[in-house]
């Protein structure tokens, strides 16, 4: 069995709010292994949801832009927040957003593009930044929308310059309604999906690896209520339904409205203004979502240096 350190524990504990005693059994009845401890901890209701264990503090920008009917997002990272006031920095989030609208989401094609500031490419521009400013920066991802006929409505959250924040949303919405009326309610979605954080448009698109790993949760509780065998199936089925409804973007309550789905949202808009109104999809990017936050205090390191 793998060894428990103090330092193990305390992330869990970090991760999922749970009591340093249950992070420490939990690692123990699962061999050290963190995913496993923090599923063991639901399990027994002693954690908070999952989403909790994905937070991070990655720095930089998320920048969307608009043209026509096609919309893109980027995320470009840096050590520290302070990078992201730059203009050098922003600079380089803005021409990959042009870039992307014209080669795609691909990362190494938007940074094969040529540099509109210089002569060489993005990639010599984003290796110009990290030997000026100091700091490692990465273009990590990008994603694109286009509709046939309808809209692409942009939204950034903490923007600290237009198009650019600390999230970018993008929905794209299918529709012959006058571009006016879908942007009242692509205004209300791109809202919604930065405080909901939707998994999926809808809940058949949920991924398959996270509902199975929410069935395996949810078997887990029901075997322990010494309920029938027909009644523990009853309610993990119920449990998966609900896990995969409240992560889809369609089947939500609107804006924590419990009464209202966000498909009823759409569906009245569509009736006030005359024509099917159809998600086609959305793009919500989380600035630093996913990524480890390093140990080492990169700003401290700075300070420290400069004998600050």
């Amino acid at each position: 069995m793998a060894e428990i350190t103090a330092a193990m524990v305390k992330d869990l504990r970090d991760r999922t709010g749970a009591g340093m005693m249950d992070c420490k059994k939990a690692l123990a009845e699962t061999g050290g292994e963190v995913e496993k401890a923090i599923d063991w901890l639901r399990s027994k209701g002693l954690a908070a949801a999952a989403k909790k264990a994905g937070r991070t503090a990655a720095e930089g920008l998320v920048g969307v832009r608009v043209q026509g009917r096609r919309g893109v997002a980027v995320e470009v990272n840096s050590e520290t927040d302070f990078v992201a006031k730059i203009d050098r920095f922003q600079d380089f989030v803005r021409a990959a957003l042009e870039a992307a609208l014209k080669a795609g989401p691909d990362v190494p094609a938007i940074l094969a593009a040529p540099d509109p500031a210089g002569q060489g490419t993005l990639a010599d521009a984003l290796a110009a930044n990290i030997a000026t400013i100091g700091e490692n920066q990465t273009l990590r991802r990008a994603a694109l929308l286009e509709v046939g006929e309808g809209i692409i409505f942009p939204y950034v959250h903490n923007a600290i310059a237009d198009g650019l924040g600390k999230i970018g949303v993008l929905v794209a919405l299918e529709s012959g309604a006058p571009a006016e009326a879908l942007a009242e309610l692509g205004k209300q979605l791109a809202l919604h999906i930065a405080w909901a954080n939707p998994m999926a448009l809808t809940p058949e698109g949920v991924d398959p690896l996270l509902v199975e790993r929410e069935r395996a949760i949810a078997e887990a509780k029901a075997a322990e209520s010494g309920k029938p065998a027909d009644i523990v199936a009853r309610m993990v089925e119920g449990a998966v339904r609900k896990f995969a409804g409240d992560n889809a973007l369609m089947t939500q309550g609107f804006l924590g409205d419990n009464k209202t789905r966000v498909a009823d949202v759409v569906a009245k808009a569509a009736k006030e203004a005359g024509a099917e109104v159809r998600v086609a999809g959305f793009v919500r990017l989380q600035l630093g979502e996913g990524i480890e936050k390093a140990e080492t205090d990169f700003a401290a390191e700075v300070a420290a240096a400069a004998g600050v």
